[in-house]
C-alpha cells in the first residue's frame, strides 16, 4: 500500500470529526501546491514533503495535530500556530471539534514552508559546491 492509500485508510477509520478535518488539511496541503508528496512515517503518521519535511499530521484523542518541522523559521501573520510556540524550530496548530481553519492561511503556511525547504536544499549544494572548490584549491 502507497503513503496515500494508507492515509486514505487513516481517514475513513476516524469516523468522527477528526477524519473530516484531517481530510480538509489534507486537501489544502495539496491544493497548496501541486508538487507536494505524501509520505507515511514514524509508524503511522502521514507527512508531506517538498524538497524537506513541511508537515506532519496526527488524530489524537481529543485533537487534530498538524505539525510543522520548521514551524519556529515561517511567517505565520494569520497566527495559525497554537501549539509548540515554545520550541526551537517545530510549531504546530492544535485543531479541536468544532474549530474551523483558515484555509487561505493554512495555504499561505504551507507555500513559506516549501519557500524555507528550498532556500535550505540551494544553501546546502551551494556550501557542497564550494567545499569542492576550496579541495581543489588545495
Amino acid at each position: 500500500m502507497n503513503p496515500s492509500e494508507r492515509i486514505d485508510e487513516l481517514i475513513a477509520k476516524l469516523t468522527d470529526w477528526r477524519g473530516k478535518t484531517l481530510a480538509n488539511i489534507r486537501k489544502s496541503i495539496l491544493e497548496a501546491d501541486r508538487k507536494i508528496i505524501e509520505e507515511w512515517k514514524w509508524m503511522g503518521s502521514p507527512v508531506w514533503s517538498r524538497d524537506g519535511i513541511i508537515a506532519v499530521g496526527n488524530a489524537h484523542k481529543d485533537k487534530v495535530k498538524l505539525t510543522f518541522s520548521h514551524g519556529a523559521s515561517l511567517p505565520d501573520p494569520d497566527r495559525l500556530f497554537n501549539a509548540g510556540l515554545g520550541g526551537n524550530a517545530w510549531r504546530a496548530i492544535d485543531l479541536f471539534e468544532g474549530d474551523k481553519i483558515n484555509e487561505r492561511a493554512l495555504k499561505n503556511l504551507i507555500r513559506a514552508a516549501v519557500e524555507y525547504n528550498q532556500i535550505k536544499l540551494k544553501r546546502k549544494a551551494s556550501a557542497g559546491t564550494q567545499a569542492k572548490v576550496n579541495k581543489n584549491k588545495t
